[in-house]
């Protein structure tokens, strides 16, 4: 399926903080037996996760991981693509848009072609997360409100775009604010913003923080609405967050996803990409986050781009 990636408000609205994490402000990439490693920000899943991945590789290999927080998908593809970093985490479909060179105004004819695939990890699942008396239940609803869509630039802010514009809410209709997951969370607490877009696996960290000290409720993402989120982009998938992930919520809540990778860049040399892509997934049972998603098996589903032959040379 196409999808006009061009006329969807997001690619214009993610730019300021993406130029800059695009064009490169990050550490250089690393040396010898020392691989840079970029994950996320830490109140998400993909900083612990990456520390998991340390471990493994660091047990299992000669290589040791550097791992940094960043503001992950968007910034961790720039990375990739300027070789600052050997691996990263990001999103699938802000994988698809960097190697083709669309879906934001900063990879406009800019494609990062050198960025290869090594293997997809595990739904991550769109939370729009409100004050539980805030009487938010749709989409919808959101005109209007005041919406943390995520750290500007990054695939949180891109995936709420997308997702508040598909239900009909347009630039003006609400009123954007831009931190990290933490911040976020803290201001749901507070009633600085009446909702907040968290995009990870859930349990998210910062999430079940914020159930501890507030009465939350997660807003549904179902029938029509995401029908037609699914619709606009192929990327997204339906997902379900289970009754009593979090504190508070008894009930189970329909949502979209998209699929969380590892992702490297053609300058990282094949051994070293193999002897990675073995250590953590021929170890996946020493991995305590998303565990129940991450396998050989469906390693490769969901994957939108080239693998690099290191990783292809494991899962043959």
């Amino acid at each position: 399926m196409s999808y006009d990636l061009n006329r969807r408000r997001f690619v214009a609205a993610a730019g300021a903080a993406g130029l800059t994490a695009l064009a490169g402000c990050s550490g250089e990439g690393s040396s010898g037996n020392t691989l840079s490693w970029h994950a996320g920000g830490t109140g998400g899943t993909y900083y612990p996760l990456s520390n998991n991945f340390k471990t493994i590789v660091e047990d299992n290999t000669d290589y040791s991981l550097q791992v940094q927080s960043t503001g992950a998908s968007l910034e961790n593809v720039g990375s990739l693509n300027r070789e600052d970093a050997e691996f990263a985490l990001i999103q699938n479909d802000i994988a698809y848009f960097a190697v083709n060179g669309t879906g934001h105004k900063d990879l406009e004819g800019n494609a990062m072609e050198n960025i290869r695939g090594v293997a997809t990890l595990y739904p991550e699942t769109i939370h729009v997360i409100t004050q539980a008396d805030s009487g938010i239940e749709t989409i919808a609803d959101l005109d209007g409100a005041t919406v943390n869509t995520g750290d500007a630039g990054s695939g949180t802010q891109v995936n709420a775009l997308q997702i508040l514009e598909t239900a009909g809410i347009e630039e003006g209709d609400f009123t954007e604010q831009n931190t990290d997951f933490d911040t976020a969370t803290d201001q749901i607490r507070d009633g600085d913003v009446d909702a907040a877009f968290v995009v990870g696996g859930w349990p998210v960290g910062s999430v079940e923080n914020l159930a501890t000290s507030a009465d939350i409720s997660l807003v549904e993402i179902g029938g029509e609405t995401r029908e037609a989120v699914m619709n606009d982009a192929e990327w997204f998938a339906e997902d379900t967050i289970p009754a009593d992930t979090y504190g508070g919520i008894s009930e189970a809540v329909e949502t979209v996803s998209v699929q969380a990778m590892i992702a490297t860049h053609e300058g990282v040399d094949e051994a070293v990409v193999e002897a990675v892509t073995t250590a953590i997934f021929d170890n996946v049972d020493a991995v305590d986050q998303k565990s129940e998603f991450i396998s050989v098996d469906s390693a490769q589903d969901g994957m939108p781009i080239d693998l690099h032959p290191g990783a292809a040379a494991y899962f043959g």
